[in-house]
């Protein structure tokens, strides 16, 4: 565990974890989860920066087109 913190609103603690896979993240939100003193579990999965931005190159190399754009440019040829 990094950081806890105590929170306002929906949930009442906030932990900041490092992993070494999300399958180990997903195995201790279960853990915790089923030993029944939660009412609520959420995980966010983080990225780092560099993650993020190899997301992004690989999402501008897929060839995926929304249906919505393809449409319009359909609708816009003669």
């Amino acid at each position: 565990m990094q950081n806890s913190y105590f929170a306002f609103g929906q949930y009442d603690a906030v932990l900041i974890t490092e992993m070494p896979d999300n399958v180990s993240a997903a195995a201790i939100a279960l853990a915790f989860a089923a030993g029944g003193s939660l009412r609520n579990c959420q995980t966010t999965a983080l990225m780092s920066n560099a993650e993020s931005l190899e997301a992004m190159r690989k999402a501008a190399t897929c060839g995926y087109k929304p249906v919505v754009a393809a449409a319009s440019g359909a609708a816009a040829r003669p």
